[in-house]
């Protein structure tokens, strides 16, 4: 499973949170975490083109992809898990992919196979991947009948 993020995490609670649910699901998954450079507040229609360059670097052909985006579709936790389970069966090179400042460029979204919400409220992309961690993790717990999800 790979998550790829626009964006790097500097602030030190975030980290420890990242590290944390990172341990929890090694027990699952092996999960790598690749950060792509930020644009920062540039043109907007530059900034994504050149982030979606970086982002495209780090995927395959085999990769199933996820995008995140306010526009997408939410889910139950339940759902999700199920979800996941189901897009495991069939294929096992998961790739979740966050976007920056300016959210994704249409190429990226137009290759994913899933176009994932939590919510219609904006986070901070640097915040939402300890979101995306603790709902992988509690996906897991969910699929292998443990206690965590309630």
């Amino acid at each position: 499973m790979k998550i790829i993020a626009v964006g790097t995490i500097k602030e030190t609670y975030l980290k420890e949170a990242l590290t944390e649910y990172k341990k929890r699901l090694s027990k699952y998954t092996n999960l790598e975490i690749i950060e792509v450079k930020d644009e920062g507040l540039v043109d907007k229609d530059k900034a994504l083109f050149l982030e979606a360059e970086k982002i495209k670097k780090h995927l395959s052909a085999k990769d199933y992809l996820i995008t995140l985006e306010i526009e997408g579709e939410e889910l139950t936790s339940p759902s999700f898990a199920k979800k996941l389970q189901s897009i495991l069966i069939e294929n096992s090179n998961i790739t979740f992919i966050i976007g920056g400042s300016y959210g994704l460029a249409n190429e990226i979204k137009n290759m994913a196979k899933l176009h994932l919400s939590f919510s219609k409220m904006t986070f901070p992309h640097q915040l939402f991947r300890v979101l995306l961690l603790e709902q992988i993790y509690r996906a897991y717990k969910i699929n292998n009948n443990e206690s965590y999800h309630k």
